[in-house]
């Protein structure tokens, strides 16, 4: 009896046991990267996971000596060393460097999904406490090595985007944003921030990113959504997944465009003077959805989320159903393929890095953490016509690449990109602590 009790008890246990290999077994890319990127991605059927797929590169930092690889006639050198967790950059008009080192704030929460996103902070390398500091770097000699970092404003709370406009300097807190006033030359900041508006903070996407828009007369400020498909109830998510428009006399803002699971870079394209943004788009969905976007923004736009994905595909997944906004849900101008957590942007403009970099727009691609193989890790280039938009046919070019090494794992992972005042293009890495610049040979 005693025997056949146990055999009866090693067969649940193999079939409890398959069971749970079969619901967490890592859901494998079945459609090449290359064919979810451009204009027109392959948008193939969902495949939903009750368990994420867990493939983050575990954080290591770079080698001595060591230092990512360029595209074909560009060279890299470190600009900055010995930063803490560097994530955003901004220039100021005299060259100066502003870099907000940064983190998360504490998560609220436990559980299961608590846990989750402590193991994967921990691996990327993001479970430090935030620095909570603006740091000045200057290259007065013009080597393209920054001699003077210093502290620029410190108590701040997981800084983000930074904007100049007029004699105020604007910051993104997590929670709010907030201006000093700013001088031309000026290396540190001992005023009080002054808030200009709250902001949601708390949930899953924690960075605010700020910039002007070309009048001079408002600021456009992006908020992530608090959860991955408004699971928590769509009462959680009011004025996120928005990029917003402030207007600073007033202190008041609108949503300007909605409906953006978490928009992160932003800027403004040369030639038309419209604003664009890159989005990380939903999880749990297979390794082969959804594509991150860049795309242009415009007032009232609408992209779908939570109940919709690339203008207009639904996800089942999300209660009550929106039918009526389907068909006004507007469709990303160009894909950059599924999870590479694409959080830089900057356009070429005034870039030097030869014809092929003259007229596009750098894209910092963190690298995903749920998608098997991973995807992202690098810095890209999509080339624009005149028209503003996208070439026709464009598809991402590898413009900073070799942050994971042979045995996959992070030695660093791109951010922030902008351009300095030589032309050539500056790289935040915050699992390197480095700023890496790009320049033409």
């Amino acid at each position: 009896m005693r025997k056949h009790i146990l055999i009866v008890l090693l067969l649940i246990v193999l079939v409890i046991g398959g069971i749970v290999f079969w619901l967490t077994r890592p859901d494998v890319a079945r459609v090449d990267l290359a064919a979810v990127t451009g204009p027109r991605p392959t948008i193939s059927a969902p495949r939903k996971q009750l368990f994420p797929t867990i493939a983050v590169a575990d954080a290591i930092g770079w080698p001595q000596g060591a230092k990512p690889i360029p595209a074909a006639g560009l060279a890299v050198d470190a600009f900055a060393t010995g930063l803490d967790h560097p994530r955003w950059l901004y220039r100021l008009p005299n060259g100066d460097v502003l870099v907000a080192e940064s983190n998360s704030p504490p998560r609220e929460g436990g559980g299961i999904t608590g846990w989750v996103m402590g193991l994967l902070m921990g691996k990327a390398g993001a479970g430090v406490p935030s620095a909570n500091r603006i740091t000045l770097l200057r290259d007065a000699n013009g080597d393209g090595v920054a001699e003077q970092k210093s502290a620029f404003m410190t108590g701040l709370n997981s800084p983000f985007g930074m904007a100049l406009q007029g004699d105020w300097l604007y910051i993104g807190n997590t929670d709010a944003l907030v201006r000093v006033p700013y001088k031309t030359g000026d290396t540190k900041i001992t005023a009080k921030p002054e808030l200009v508006v709250k902001l949601q903070g708390g949930g899953n996407h924690w960075a605010r990113n700020v910039i002007a828009d070309p009048e001079g007369k408002t600021l456009y400020v992006t908020v992530g959504s608090a959860s991955n498909i408004a699971e928590n109830g769509i009462e959680r998510e009011k004025y996120r997944a928005n990029i917003l428009e402030v207007y600073p006399a007033a202190k008041t803002f609108r949503v300007f465009a909605a409906g953006l699971r978490n928009p992160n870079g932003m800027a403004i394209e040369p030639h038309t003077k419209r604003l664009w943004t890159v989005v990380n788009e939903r999880d749990m969905l297979g390794s082969d959805l959804a594509p991150d976007y860049l795309t242009q923004i415009e007032m009232g736009d609408h992209f779908g989320w939570p109940w919709y994905y690339w203008g207009g595909y639904p996800d089942q997944r999300v209660e009550p159903q929106n039918p009526a906004l389907q068909e006004y849900s507007k469709r990303p101008d160009y894909a950059l393929g599924p999870h590479v957590a694409a959080l830089g942007l900057t356009f070429a403009g005034d870039a030097k890095l030869g014809g092929r970099f003259a007229n596009g727009a750098f894209i910092g691609e963190h690298g995903s953490w749920n998608r098997k193989p991973v995807s992202g890790y690098k810095v890209v280039y999509v080339p624009f016509g005149d028209n503003g938009y996208p070439a026709k046919g464009a598809k991402p070019i590898d413009v900073l690449t070799g942050f994971l090494n042979k045995d996959g794992d992070a030695q660093g992972r791109p951010v922030g990109v902008i351009t300095d005042t030589s032309g050539a293009l500056l790289v935040a890495d915050d699992v390197g602590n480095v700023i890496w610049r790009v320049r033409g040979k």
